[in-house]
C-alpha cells in the first residue's frame, strides 16, 4: 500500500513560500539581472532583510512571493489558493499593476500607490528597495543615478514601514548618487 504524503503539512508557511517562489520563477528562467544567478536569490534576500527587524510570517512569506505575479505565470487566484488572503494582499500592494505611461508616470502611480498601504507592505517594500539598491549601484551606476532619485521619492511615502529599513534604504540612496 502507498503512502500519500501531504508535504503541505509537514511545511510551514515561509518554507511553502519560498518553494513555490522558487518553483514558479524557475519555470520561467527567470535570472538574476546583471549577474545571471537564479532570480530566487532575490526574493531571500528581501525575506533575509524583512527577518532582520520586527516581522510576520506572513511578511516574510510575501518578501519570497513578491514578484511572482509580476514576473511568473502566477494567478492572484493561485496565491490566494496556495496563501491564502493575508499573503495575497501583501503581495498585491507589492505589485506594479502594470499602469500605461512612461517611466515617471508609471513611478508616480506606484509612489501613490504604496503611499496607502500597511506598514507591513511598506517594510517588504524597503527591504526589496535595500536589495535592488545595492544591485544596481553595483552593476549599472548610469541607470543608478535614474534610479535612485526615483527611489528617494518613493521613500518619501513609505512612512509606515519599519524605520531602520527606512533609514538603511535613504543612507544607501544617498551614498549611491
Amino acid at each position: 500500500m502507498q503512502s500519500v504524503i501531504d508535504w503541505k503539512m509537514m511545511l510551514n508557511t515561509k518554507e511553502r513560500a519560498l518553494l513555490f517562489a522558487t518553483a514558479a520563477h524557475a519555470a520561467v528562467g527567470q535570472r538574476r539581472k546583471y549577474t545571471e544567478t537564479p532570480y530566487i536569490v532575490h526574493p531571500i534576500e528581501v525575506a533575509e532583510i524583512v527577518q532582520s527587524v520586527n516581522h510576520t510570517d506572513a511578511m516574510v512569506a510575501a518578501a519570497y512571493l513578491h514578484d511572482v505575479l509580476e514576473d511568473t505565470k502566477v494567478t492572484k487566484n493561485v496565491l490566494r489558493e496556495e496563501f491564502g488572503d493575508e499573503i495575497t494582499a501583501l503581495v498585491l500592494w507589492l505589485t506594479s499593476l502594470g499602469v500605461e505611461g512612461n517611466r515617471a508616470e508609471r513611478k508616480a502611480f506606484d509612489c501613490e500607490f504604496l503611499a496607502h498601504a500597511p506598514a507591513e507592505a511598506q517594510t517588504v517594500k524597503l527591504a526589496d528597495l535595500i536589495s535592488n539598491t545595492s544591485t544596481i549601484v553595483q552593476y549599472d551606476p548610469k541607470f543608478a543615478k535614474v534610479y535612485l532619485k526615483e527611489k528617494l521619492d518613493l521613500l518619501e511615502v513609505l512612512t509606515k514601514g519599519d524605520k531602520e529599513l527606512h533609514r538603511r534604504a535613504y543612507e544607501l540612496c544617498w551614498r549611491g548618487l
